[in-house]
């Protein structure tokens, strides 16, 4: 990743371009490298921000969707920010949710990618098998399409994570509290407009799922993303940028 990460009042965040805000939410085991082209590929038009989600930084005993979303609320008031694009892969997409059923005032759109908040088979509730490499190497491949997507940088990051034991338990902490949070009876609240593009070979939140989410949030629109897993904006940033470029035409420049 190119773009330094800011410190400054316990928030961690990178930030680049100017105009309508955009906040990017990266996903339980994502990397903020994971929105490298989303960021190339607005950052002459967008102000385009990614917080660093405290996973491993917040007290263990109130780990979870809402913490992440409070945590979400200080930063965006920290940065005098309101009426911005939220768009959320995985974990990211559901602390989006959260975040806007409470305060919706704050989001003018939201964009959902492998969202958790209805349904998701990822990892499950342990690494039974976690010093294995060819085991993560393999759940890895598992979140794409296409396993080489699956780099050797990217397994190695995810077999150090998980074979570190406070941030392994954070990380099942935090998926437990995803699973448990079903949004299904507060998603007609969100009236904002709602893009999900979604990868139409999505094995961890399958297709199912988003054809749900559309089903159930009001003013939302549903795009596939073919030959594709769980990290649209990873395995297929072109066509990901594509479907999200059209829809901020639609949103912000009317």
């Amino acid at each position: 990743m190119t773009y330094p990460i800011i410190e400054e009042d316990g928030f961690k965040y990178i930030e680049a371009g100017t105009g309508e805000t955009l906040v990017l939410l990266h996903g339980l085991m994502g990397e903020l490298s994971n929105w490298e082209q989303v960021i190339e590929q607005f950052k002459d038009r967008y102000r385009v921000i990614i917080p660093i989600l405290p996973i491993y930084d917040l007290p263990i005993l109130t780990l979870g969707v809402k913490a992440l979303s409070r945590y979400l609320h200080r930063f965006l008031k920290y940065k005098n920010l309101n009426q911005v694009v939220l768009i959320g892969n995985s974990l990211g997409g559901h602390v989006g949710l959260v975040f806007t059923v409470a305060h919706q005032e704050f989001v003018k759109a939201l964009v959902l990618t492998g969202s958790s908040g209805l349904y998701e088979n990822a990892f499950g509730g342990s690494f039974p098998r976690r010093e294995s490499y060819d085991y993560i190497k393999e759940k890895v491949e598992f979140t794409f399409y296409d396993p080489a997507t699956a780099t050797k940088e990217l397994v190695d990051d995810v077999f150090k994570t998980v074979n570190d034991r406070s941030r392994v338990i954070r990380i099942l902490t935090m998926a437990k509290s995803a699973i448990r949070h079903n949004m299904a009876k507060d998603l007609s609240k969100i009236t904002i407009p709602v893009s999900l593009i979604w990868g139409k070979n999505d094995k961890v939140t399958p297709p199912e799922v988003a054809k749900e989410f559309h089903q159930l949030l009001p003013n939302s629109e549903l795009n596939w993303v073919d030959k594709c897993g769980h990290a649209p904006m990873m395995e297929h940033p072109e066509t990901f940028n594509a479907f999200l470029e059209k829809f901020l035409d639609r949103i912000l420049l009317k």
